[in-house]
């Protein structure tokens, strides 16, 4: 998994309050920067809005999917030499530029398919990371100082490579994705199982939970509000994609005032905050109950 840190946010993406806010603030989502201070108060407001419909409660009933993976563990251990799995995927004709071969990571729905969506900001789509594509590119990012506060993954391409091929070959509960804006890469997404990741340990999970890390890879793309308008794009393909999802998941460092408050006008309430091994953080959800209201 990404790093805590990164949470549901990448920190490069700078996300202001409003879209002539400075640039040169980072959010732990990948999005903004200088968020004004009225995010604490935002956070109640958005906490209040919130019935007894949608407490957060712990369903102690396990997933099959975390039942099949027990499996699948205990299987590879008596087979060390068992095929990585390539996560890599087939993008839409829309954008040839990007495709690679067919995918497999059904715990995610095949996030491949998923396809273009038309936001404010134009026409996105989560495309599945080809290393030998993308690796360069994303390095790049991680290297940016903006973004390496949170993501810790400065340092030669090598870096980038192992955090990447950890998802790309491992059992598909997560998967690193470009973020392509009118058919230009310019962010870097990771869409994960929060329900079946260690994340699960610290919160009252549920089945089918759906986490998401991101960062906006370009300073020209920081600053003017875009971090928000994405958030709210992949938030809305997950729940539209995966019909068991009921929930999207995202854990920004609760001192990260512009990422909260991207989540925040993104359509997430505040939930709680959360102890992690690397950070406490802002438990933030976004219910498909209040997608219409948020």
């Amino acid at each position: 998994m990404s790093p805590t840190d990164a949470g549901a946010n990448a920190a490069p993406a700078s996300v202001p309050a409003s879209a002539t806010a400075p640039t040169s603030a980072v959010t732990d989502l990948g999005i903004g920067v200088g968020i004004g201070p009225d995010t604490s108060s935002r956070l109640s407001e958005s906490s209040a809005r919130i019935g007894t419909d949608c407490e957060d409660t712990l369903d102690l009933r396990l997933p099959d999917e975390l039942i099949a993976l027990f499996a699948q563990d205990t299987d590879a251990a008596t087979d060390a030499h068992g095929d990585l799995c390539d996560r890599s995927s087939l993008d839409s004709s829309s954008f040839d530029r990007f495709s690679i071969a067919p995918s497999s990571d059904d715990l995610l729905d095949q996030i491949a398919d998923w396809g273009p969506a038309l936001s404010p900001a134009g026409v996105f789509q989560l495309v599945p990371v080809h290393v030998e594509r993308d690796l360069p590119l994303i390095s790049r990012w991680m290297n940016d100082p903006a973004v390496a506060e949170f993501w810790e993954l400065a340092g030669s391409q090598t870096v980038t490579e192992d955090h990447l091929r950890a998802q790309l070959t491992g059992d598909g509960r997560s998967l690193p994705c470009l973020g392509v804006l009118e058919g230009t890469p310019m962010s870097y997404w990771e869409i994960y199982r929060a329900d079946l990741d260690p994340l699960a340990r610290h919160y009252p999970a549920r089945p089918h939970d759906t986490g998401i890390h991101l960062l906006i890879g370009g300073v020209a793309d920081r600053g003017r509000g875009l971090g928000s308008t994405l958030i709210r794009t992949v938030s809305d393909l997950a729940l539209d994609k995966r019909p068991a999802c009921a929930r999207v998941i995202a854990e920004p460092d609760l001192r990260n005032t512009p990422s909260v408050a991207a989540f925040l006008r993104a359509g997430f309430r505040f939930s709680a905050e959360v102890d992690l091994p690397a950070k406490r953080a802002a438990l933030m959800i976004r219910d498909r109950s209040l997608r219409d209201l948020l």
